[in-house]
């Protein structure tokens, strides 16, 4: 039996239990645990992803206690995962124990995945009056928990406020993933490396602290914690979908492609892999693979996946690179009618049709864009940018010059893209002029645009300094 991660269910007791349960039905004998027992080995079987035994092992739980809220919890979040409150309703309704805490936290739950945010938090500070004083702390941890796992992560941590600040690794992991949820990445990841230094072997700190650093752009951070959290247990799917990631937005595509693969293997109907296997396989080169796997995805996505943008848009690329224009345009038609960034999606129309020549057309689409655009600034930018990508050399860098011109003296975007384009114009009093800027303005678009032209551990902020110093060598 390998182990999880969790304490609990690395234990021996739950060790033994299972064992017990597994034996008597590989045997056709009957199980001798109760309704929450066998509900613990629910649990366990679902974060193994092994779904048949879970269903079975929860359904055996409800035919012999019905009213047992164990099960009935599990089968509460089962249905708000699939996002099913009506049954979620129909299964609290089922639950005789309502004096238990769980049965008030599955009524929060609800609200809260209805969205009734303020309500279940009103529900639950109400209940809070005849919580006992000895179960305080409990209480608002386990409604902090809840909160956190949906998200809300300022209730989450409004509710920690009101208890004890704990030294203990579930207080300080819950308050980790609550900074997390709060965009305080630098804050979450210190606490993660403080569990990390008392169980450095427990996989899910690993992901966790590969998790904020990605968001905090430490890219190479982020790919060798999830290494760690591999070698811990080599088809952890978090840990190879971590690494994928980190290795995607460092450009090495042709290792990222290898990880996101290893994924869709243990997890082969998540679109969201396959999205990303098709676009490293367009910037690989290989736009016939690329559509495969694309058309793939396409399949899984459901109407309402939020990838679905994402993977027209790839699509439309790979056909774009195939020389098949009038496929990739309407592949992007497609997203008329979903919730995405349309203006961005008519830039991106432009950009392939200027490709192809079509330039008349590619104009038309570009002043739309502006002209719909809820910034300007910024839309004008991907167009200038989309002439760069296409080799329109002297017209990109004539609307540059236009484009500083607009805008306010202190903007910070555009400046590493209009370095590029003068050093690839070999203007390089220009280059490094821009390039000044854009290291005081924007490290993040340096990096974006610039890195390619520099050592991988020169910090962006730094990419004009690293130059200057060169050329006073040489």
């Amino acid at each position: 039996m390998k182990l999880t991660g969790d304490e609990y269910f690395d234990s021996d007791e739950f060790r033994d239990m299972l064992g017990e349960y597994e034996q008597a039905v590989s045997s056709g004998q009957p199980v001798y645990l109760d309704a929450d027992e066998l509900a613990e080995i629910a649990d366990y079987y679902q974060m193994q992803g092994q779904a048949e035994e879970a269903e079975q092992a929860i359904s055996l739980a409800l035919s012999l206690s019905p009213g047992a809220i164990a099960p009935l919890t599990y089968r509460i979040h089962e249905a708000l995962w699939q996002g099913d409150v009506e049954a979620a309703r129909r299964y609290l309704d089922q639950i005789v124990e309502k004096d238990e805490p769980d049965y008030i936290y599955c009524q929060g739950e609800i609200m809260i995945a209805e969205g009734r945010i303020k309500q279940a938090d009103q529900f639950f500070s109400e209940q809070f009056k005849s919580v006992p004083p000895e179960e305080y702390q409990d209480y608002v941890v386990d409604v902090a928990h809840i909160f956190a796992d949906y998200g809300v992560s300022d209730k989450a941590m409004e509710w920690m406020a009101r208890g004890k600040q704990e030294d203990t690794p579930d207080f300080k992991e819950l308050m980790a993933r609550t900074l997390f949820g709060l965009g305080k990445y630098k804050d979450s990841e210190k606490l993660f490396n403080e569990l990390l230094d008392t169980d450095p072997f427990q996989k899910r700190y690993w992901n966790a602290l590969a998790s904020a650093q990605f968001m905090n752009e430490d890219y190479s951070g982020s790919v060798q914690s999830s290494e760690y959290a591999i070698a811990i247990d080599p088809d952890d799917p978090e840990g190879l979908l971590s690494k994928a990631n980190g290795l995607y937005r460092l450009g090495n595509y042709e290792m990222a492609l290898d990880y996101f693969r290893r994924y869709s293997e243990r997890l082969p109907d998540d679109e969201f892999a396959l999205l990303h296997q098709g676009t490293c396989l367009i910037n690989l080169g290989n736009n016939d693979d690329a559509i495969l796997v694309l058309q793939r995805a396409l399949q899984l996505a459901l109407p309402d996946s939020q990838y679905l943008p994402d993977i027209y848009q790839e699509l439309a690329f790979a056909y774009s690179e195939s020389d098949q224009v009038d496929e990739a345009i309407a592949f992007l038609d497609k997203t008329d009618t979903l919730e995405c960034d349309h203006v961005g999606i008519l830039v991106i129309k432009g950009h392939i049709l200027m490709a192809a020549g079509r330039m008349d057309e590619a104009e038309e689409l570009f002043r739309k864009a502006i002209v719909e655009s809820d910034d300007p600034h910024q839309t004008l930018l991907r167009v200038i940018v989309s002439l760069y990508d296409n080799r329109f050399l002297e017209a990109a860098y004539q609307m540059f010059l236009k484009y500083f011109n607009m805008v306010p003296d202190d903007y910070p975007d555009g400046y590493a893209y209009m370095a590029l384009c003068c050093y690839d114009m070999k203007r390089y009093d220009e280059f490094l002029s821009y390039l000044k800027t854009a290291c005081q303005r924007n490290p993040k678009e340096c990096r974006l645009v610039l890195s390619h032209l520099f050592p991988a551990d020169v910090a962006p902020a730094d990419y004009y300094d690293y130059i200057k110093k060169k050329m006073k060598k040489q």
